[in-house]
């Protein structure tokens, strides 16, 4: 499939979306999600939340499975969406560990994109 001039590449940093653990449902969910993040498209609740903890332009893409949450934490640049991290969602909060992970995923990306 050719990309449009308006798509962007997704640039993992961390984690995967596949089935298991996801459902069939939710790893297409996600991955339509995704898709519209690399059309330039702008999400809003209930799809995505803003995460300015992280840093600017971070959100957290939510996905509800059958039986779980996942969260998808991304940052959306104008020449890549940047996934920091995937993860089960077990808490009503983001872990403080999880935000300082990803802080420093992004640290180390920009450094390396800087170059």
């Amino acid at each position: 499939m050719r990309r449009s001039r308006k798509d962007t590449p997704l640039v993992w940093l961390r984690g995967e979306v596949k089935t298991p653990p996801f459902s069939q449902a939710a790893r297409l969910e996600a991955g339509y999600l995704l898709r519209l993040l690399q059309q330039g498209e702008s999400l809003g609740l209930p799809h995505s939340r803003p995460m300015p903890v992280i840093g600017p332009r971070c959100h957290e893409l939510r996905i509800n499975d059958e039986s779980s949450t996942f969260r998808i934490l991304y940052r959306a640049d104008t020449d890549a969406v940047v996934i920091l991290d995937v993860l089960k969602k077990k808490t009503e909060q983001t872990p403080q560990s999880i935000i300082e992970t990803c802080r420093r995923r992004l640290r180390e990306y920009d450094r390396l994109i800087a170059g």
